[in-house]
């Protein structure tokens, strides 16, 4: 995986992290604005991470195939197949 890959992929998995545990701060505190807001943000974080990633390097996840023509989905190499 070259560097570039390396580092959409790395605040991919920060952003992901950041969602996940303010989904579950968000659970005992449904009323926390400021929790809310923060949420909000890091989903914006992460999906501009994957955007960016998914137009370089192609989709990570079925939903990330946009092509209306051909089926894209296994036509790149995996991110843990080596060089992009």
């Amino acid at each position: 995986m070259n560097e570039t890959a390396r580092t959409l992929m790395q605040r991919i998995y920060e952003a992901s992290f950041a969602v996940d545990d303010i989904v579950l701060y968000l659970d005992t505190h449904p009323d926390d604005m400021n929790a809310l807001n923060y949420y909000n943000y890091v989903v914006q974080l992460r999906k501009e991470a994957v955007d960016a990633y998914q137009q370089q390097f192609g989709p990570l996840t079925t939903d990330g195939v946009e092509s209306d023509s051909k089926w894209t989905w296994l036509t790149d190499k995996w991110p843990w197949e080596g060089e992009m």
